[in-house]
């Protein structure tokens, strides 16, 4: 029996893929758990449909991210914190500091979107990498000056 795999399972395949499994296997566990479904002609054209319509919405979030990108690219951030003689930070800038000082610019990103190796503990100039979409990353600068 043909069965298109609605999800995940374990040793059988992945989700969206056609197989040939055994009738008994298919009516017995896969379909009435969920799994999947009997691939006839108006599932797997239903199927298909589904399929386009998600790589529309990824290509959109995909382009959205871009464009996105290109608003930060040309986008400096000024922080000022208290700092010692030899410039060096009391404290650190964190990606929580750098997502408000972009929502004050008129970007919203979420915090967990920038990706720091470590937290700014120096005075000067830093590039931050923000991840926007799987596929697109953005850089900013950011400018730590002494208070």
């Amino acid at each position: 029996m043909k069965v298109l795999l609605k999800h995940d399972v374990p040793k059988i395949g992945k989700k969206g893929e056609l197989l040939e499994v055994k009738e008994g296997y298919a009516r017995n566990f896969l379909i009435p758990n969920g799994l999947a479904i009997e691939a006839t002609g108006g599932t797997m054209k239903q199927y298909e449909e589904g399929k386009k319509a998600e790589e529309r919405r990824k290509a959109k979030e995909k382009e959205e991210a871009e464009a996105l990108a290109a608003k930060i690219k040309g986008v400096t951030i000024t922080l000022r914190h208290k700092a010692g003689d030899e410039g060096r930070l009391f404290g650190s800038i964190t990606s929580a500091e750098i997502a408000e000082a972009l929502k004050q610019k008129g970007i919203v990103i979420d915090k967990k979107h920038i990706l720091m190796d470590d937290h700014i503990r120096l005075v000067g100039g830093h590039d931050v990498k923000i991840k926007l979409h799987s596929e697109v990353t953005a850089a900013l600068h950011v400018e730590v000056m002494k208070q």
